[in-house]
């Protein structure tokens, strides 16, 4: 089996390539979030017609636009940032995991989608990452928590409350978690919590990283909040990732709202975010699956350095059945 995986080797060069980058974890996860009875009565969300099949156009129209659209964005954004090793963001993390003391191996995202139907269709979450030798780490007293044994519970006690005091008191609120991070070299992750809005990150039992904005004037030190028992890793906003990333959710809100069409200069002042809305709209005819594959090569060429190794079946474990695989962040699953 060949495992190609694909490692940020180059600096940003370009804000039109960042943006680009940014853009397409952005509309992967609006596609991935919209609701599975709406996109059904149009004849998608099937084995025949999967979520990625959805043309572009009509992505906007299909969004029911609330409060939560950025948070889901900024989620599936910092993973997807992990992912392809962007080191303003991957540095961070870093530093936060050797708080929780997982200090061995290249830092890895899962993407924590119990709750987003048919997000298996759409994005890359790596839930294969989840061995039946891997621990979460709760930063509680006591014995690791092995994680595969429980991702049902915790899928449960998401959609029903009743079922939360089931749960190991020392992951009891792991349900809230929309990252694990941690390393598959010792196996050990911790439950992450994502929000865009400072305000609003909460502890719980077994979240050990909270990962917020932060602006210039604040303290961007990778720390523990002893009171809420969290590490905070904070992500810069003013000439930063976060700016990139905001400057960017503009671009799709546009975008979305005009039906992928190119946008007027009063939409967009900024001819640089001007490019970007022209790259995805002059691609409002094809396929979400598709446009999120072409635009790939636009998302700063050369950005990647790819490694391969070949693998033995064996040494994959149960589960493991296709001969060969190619992961290649972040949309390394088919679409």
């Amino acid at each position: 089996m060949q495992i190609r995986t694909e490692y940020q080797a180059a600096p940003v060069a370009d804000p039109v390539e960042a943006k680009v980058a940014i853009m397409r974890p952005i509309l992967a996860s609006v596609l991935q979030s919209l609701n599975a009875e709406v996109i059904r009565a149009f004849g998608y969300a099937s084995e025949n017609q999967p979520r990625g099949a959805l043309p572009l156009h009509i992505l906007g129209r299909l969004r029911a636009e609330g409060d939560g659209d950025v948070g889901i964005a900024f989620e599936y954004a910092i993973h997807d940032a992990v992912l392809t090793r962007r080191p303003d963001v991957l540095e961070r993390v870093t530093d936060a995991l050797k708080l929780c003391r997982i200090r061995k191996g290249e830092a890895e995202s899962i993407f924590f989608a119990i709750e987003k139907s048919g997000s298996e269709q759409v994005i890359n979450t790596r839930m294969d990452l989840i061995t039946e030798t891997s621990l979460v780490l709760s930063g509680a007293r006591g014995r690791p928590i092995k994680l595969k044994r429980h991702l049902g519970g915790l899928a449960s006690a998401f959609r029903r409350p009743k079922t939360r005091p089931s749960l190991p008191h020392s992951i009891r609120g792991l349900w809230k978690a929309d990252l694990f991070l941690g390393s598959p070299s010792p196996d050990h992750w911790v439950g992450t919590t994502v929000k865009s809005n400072p305000t609003q990150l909460e502890s719980a039992n077994g979240l050990r990283i909270g990962i917020v904005p932060v602006r210039a004037g604040r303290t961007d030190a990778v720390k523990l909040d002893e009171q809420r028992n969290l590490i905070i890793c904070p992500v810069l906003h003013d000439g930063g990732y976060m700016q990139c990333f905001y400057e960017t959710w503009r671009i799709a809100q546009v975008l979305m709202k005009n039906d992928f069409r190119t946008p007027r200069e009063v939409d967009l002042p900024g001819p640089e975010d001007r490019e970007v809305a022209r790259i995805f709209a002059e691609r409002r005819l094809f396929t979400v699956a598709d446009v999120l594959e072409a635009t790939e090569v636009f998302a700063q060429p050369h950005l990647l350095r790819t490694n391969q190794i070949e693998v033995s079946q064996d040494s994959l474990g149960r589960g493991s059945q296709p001969e060969t695989s190619t992961l290649v962040a972040p949309y390394s699953m088919p679409l």
